[in-house]
């Protein structure tokens, strides 16, 4: 089944409609903390290498997911531009997520695959964005809490 595309304002809305569904923001933790939006988590897809600058892949990533969120949670996951969610929607919903929705253009917006035009992203739109990366909420707490 395809994965729902959805803009950072349709994101917003769903969020105030649906207090249980949940921003996943896959970005790095360097990224999510510099801002992401309120109320998001992160468990990032990638991890930047200190020694090559290189992003590689989060090997805890699908672990980190399945012990804090069920697999019928309405998730909005998103990225800087949308790229990295969608690839975290597809091995998402390979073990067995079955409520994804990509956030095209993410964070920091991006284009639309499918028609190439721009999408603003969460902070361009003038939603709320948070800095808050503590308990719960950032990577590390979630990571400790999952082993």
């Amino acid at each position: 089944m395809a994965i729902e595309q959805i803009t950072p304002i349709q994101a917003k809305e769903i969020l105030d409609k649906d207090p249980s569904a949940l921003y996943l923001d896959v970005r790095s933790m360097v990224e999510f903390e510099r801002g992401h939006a309120e109320g998001a988590i992160n468990i990032p897809l990638l991890h930047l290498d200190e020694e090559t600058q290189q992003m590689v892949p989060n090997a805890d990533f699908a672990q980190v997911v399945e012990a804090h969120l069920p697999r019928d949670k309405r998730l909005l996951v998103g990225c800087m531009a949308g790229g990295r969610s969608q690839k975290a929607c597809d091995l998402l919903q390979q073990k067995g997520y079955t409520n994804l929705s990509n956030i095209l253009g993410g964070y920091g917006g991006g284009r639309n695959p499918a028609t190439g035009e721009a999408v603003p992203g969460w902070s361009q739109s003038n939603l709320p964005v948070s800095r808050d990366h503590g308990e719960g909420v950032g990577y590390e707490s979630l990571l400790k809490k999952a082993k």
